[in-house]
């Protein structure tokens, strides 16, 4: 029987990377049922032992290994050599992280192809020899935006010929949840009033993602927007500093953060407020973009990295300059002040969310990019 084995920084926790791999894993899913092909799934950061989460359709199974990087990289070897002869193989690991162990496998297993998933910021700098190498090993490197595909190429030197373009997809319950906001809980703490809504991880070591300059916006707005809030979801190490900063700009009272929501809370949030903004500088893709529009919110963000391929500017969003608070200020000032602008951006980008980034045409890719190695229908047993 023919096999896929797909390595994952992690499938259970909260996280853009995260949530790619539940969708790519969700589709892999798809696709061997269909097709007869065996899987198997191994999470480096997710609790020892198997598990599973729901899917697109039925479950999907994974083993876990408590960060044991050892035991993970021996279990992939194991899994690649267990396979029956002359039948085709395909290792997906799911960040370039993890493209050693997947090299690693095919000292095992000469006949395994193998694919690499890369995201964005983690290739936006050189890659460790090791890593490097094994990277220029892949057959196929799949980018999510064209800025990605340009740095596999000029930073990493990956050959043109191996990387494939394939856009992330919305879940397809943030879609269901899009079509039925009502039915939402909003989480304690939600403000009234105009809302600027941003998602993400507030680490130290992620302060490229902009909420400083969401801060000092909000500062810039609040003598002419009494009732204007920032609402930023999500936590990390850096929220004391993000408090503080927000304290000493004077809008303590307008800016809430929400830590540990449900989906269904997010999603409340998506479909309360009044505009999305992440002027992020370190975004490879931004599923948080396409959350948002699909709930028919306008968004803003940075012109850089691959949020530019998400948000076409006046389309279904803004764009920004990068670093520069008064422009997102003013930005922010400008939607606010026009309702049928955010109306506008907002239904278009619902659209386009719907017709560009559906889980079918995400699986259909991954199909696409296992046909090319040798895994199709022809290759079932």
């Amino acid at each position: 029987m023919s096999r896929i084995i797909g390595l994952f920084p992690e499938l259970l926790g909260t996280g853009g990377v995260q949530e790619v791999g539940r969708q790519t894993s969700a589709a892999l899913l798809e696709i061997s049922q269909r097709e007869g092909f065996s899987v198997s799934f191994l999470g480096l950061n997710d609790p020892p032992g198997p598990a599973c989460f729901p899917a697109y359709k039925g479950q999907v199974s994974l083993r876990g290994f408590g960060r044991s990087k050892m035991q993970f990289v021996l279990a992939a070897m194991a899994a690649a050599k267990g396979g029956t002869k002359n039948r085709a193989a395909v290792v997906l690991a799911g960040h370039p992280h993890l493209a050693p162990p997947a090299a690693f496998m095919r000292l095992v297993s000469p006949n395994l192809r193998a694919v690499v998933v890369s995201h964005g910021v983690e290739v936006w700098n050189p890659l460790s020899l090791i890593r490097r190498a094994a990277l220029l090993r892949a057959d196929i490197v799949l980018a999510a935006s064209c800025d990605t595909a340009e740095k596999l190429k000029t930073i990493q030197g990956v050959p043109a010929s191996k990387i494939r373009k394939l856009p992330w997809p919305v879940d397809p319950k943030i879609l269901q949840m899009a079509d039925a906001p009502s039915t939402l809980p909003l989480p304690q703490g939600f403000p009234a009033g105009p809302v600027v809504l941003t998602v993400g991880r507030w680490a130290a070591s992620e302060r490229y993602k902009g909420v400083d300059h969401l801060i000092e916006a909000v500062a810039q707005l609040s003598a002419e927007n009494q009732g204007l809030h920032l609402v930023a979801v999500g936590g990390g190490d850096d929220m004391p500093r993000l408090k503080e900063l927000a304290a000493g700009a004077g809008v303590s009272s307008r800016v809430q953060f929400l830590e540990g929501l449900s989906r269904e809370q997010l999603g409340a949030c998506y479909a309360h407020c009044d505009i999305f903004a992440l002027p992020s500088t370190g975004e490879g893709f931004g599923l948080v973009f396409l959350e948002a529009n699909a709930f028919g919110k306008p968004v803003i963000g940075a012109s850089v990295g691959g949020t530019t391929d998400l948000i076409e500017d006046g389309v279904n969003g803004l764009l920004v300059r990068p670093g520069d608070s008064q422009h997102l200020a003013s930005t922010m000032r400008r939607l606010l002040q026009e309702e049928p602008l955010r109306h506008e951006l907002g239904s278009r980008g619902a659209r386009i969310v719907r017709e560009k980034y559906a889980f079918a045409a995400f699986e259909a890719g991954i199909e696409k990019v296992l046909g090319e190695l040798g895994l199709d229908s022809g290759a079932r047993p």
